[in-house]
Parts: structure tokens; C-alpha cells; sequence
């Protein structure tokens, strides 16, 4: 391995217990725990070293985001690709995403709710963004139905479903009634 090999995979390694060490921190602590100087103090390197990888604390947002994004994209396929019919894997996804949700709130926030400086729904949207669209496109597409664009009836679901995710996690929706919502969801918007 030629020294420069070896210096990006050691820069590769110090971004990903960045990334890793941010991540954890907000879902322990919320985002505002999240600082440069309590990164650095945590992963025991300077400011410096911090900000040769990421400008601050947007940018780490939106790497925690990408990578969110991939997780996201691969729970929902898994869940589709283990149900048989259409109603099952729109009921398999819709239970995968809220659990994503729940389970990941400090990911889920960097996704969806938090400034990280990623573009979305644009031609220069990164591709864990665009996969994990996809993702919800390749089950919600075969269920929209005849004459409604597979796009806008994968973004309109996936705002129910972010909805559900967002008013139960603020305590504005009983979590017990999580399942019958889904339900609901699935029986009257995407079979219908």
C-alpha cells in the first residue's frame, strides 16, 4: 500500500468516527450537544482536524443525513422484499419506515427536519437521497393506480408516513395506535 493509499484511508476513517461519534452524541443528547468542540474532546483530535474534514456542523448534519439515507433505503427494501402482495409489502414498508423513525429520532431529524445542506427533489440531489426515494417508488409505484403519477403518489404516501412519524414522536399521536393507523393508511390511500 503506497503512503497515499494508506493517508485516504485514514482520512476516510477519521470521517467516519466524525460521523459516528456526531451521530451519537444527538441521539443521546439531541443535536444541540453536537458541537465541534465536544466532537473533538470526544474522538480526541483538535478543532482543526474536525474542520479539515467538514466546514462544521451542517455539513456533519448532512453526512449523518447520507448516511441515514442508505440505512433508510435498505430497511424499506428489506421489509417490502419479505411480504407477498402488494398490500403487504406497502403495510411491511410503512411499519419500516416508522420504525426507522423511531428507532434512529437524531438520524431521522437530520433526514428531514434539520439544515445539513443537502439538496432535495433536485437534479443535484446526492444519490442516498435519490435511493432512498427510490426505494419507496419501487413498492408505492405498483399501487398508485391507473392515471396517478407513481412519483407523486410516493411522495404524498411518504408524507403520511413522515407525518405519522413526526406528530407521534412529538407526543401529538398515542404510539399504541401506531398499527391501526398504518393500516388505515395502506387500506384507503394505496389499495384502494
Amino acid at each position: 500500500m503506497s503512503v497515499q493509499e494508506r493517508k485516504q484511508r485514514e482520512r476516510a476513517e477519521r470521517e467516519r468516527l466524525i460521523v459516528a461519534t456526531a451521530r451519537e452524541l444527538a441521539e443521546q443528547q439531541g443535536w444541540d450537544a453536537v458541537t465541534t468542540r465536544r466532537l473533538a474532546e470526544r474522538i480526541e483530535y483538535s478543532q482543526p482536524v474536525l474542520y479539515s474534514h467538514f466546514r462544521g456542523k451542517r455539513e456533519i448534519i448532512g453526512a449523518v443525513a447520507l448516511e441515514g439515507a442508505a440505512e433508510l433505503a435498505a430497511a424499506v427494501r428489506a421489509a417490502a422484499s419479505g411480504a407477498d402482495g402488494p398490500r403487504e409489502r406497502v403495510a411491511a414498508l410503512a411499519r419500516a419506515y416508522l420504525d426507522f423513525a423511531a428507532h434512529n429520532p437524531a438520524v431521522y431529524d437530520a433526514l428531514f427536519q434539520l439544515d445539513g445542506g443537502l439538496a432535495y427533489a433536485q437534479e443535484d440531489t446526492p444519490e442516498p437521497l435519490k435511493d432512498a426515494f427510490a426505494a419507496l417508488l419501487e413498492t408505492l409505484g405498483e399501487v398508485a393506480g391507473g392515471g396517478v403519477e407513481p412519483g407523486l403518489f410516493t411522495e404524498t404516501f411518504w408524507a403520511a408516513l413522515h407525518g405519522l412519524a413526526t406528530l407521534t414522536r412529538a407526543g401529538r399521536l398515542p404510539p399504541e395506535y401506531t398499527g391501526q393507523r398504518v393500516e388505515l393508511l395502506v387500506d384507503r390511500l394505496a389499495i384502494a
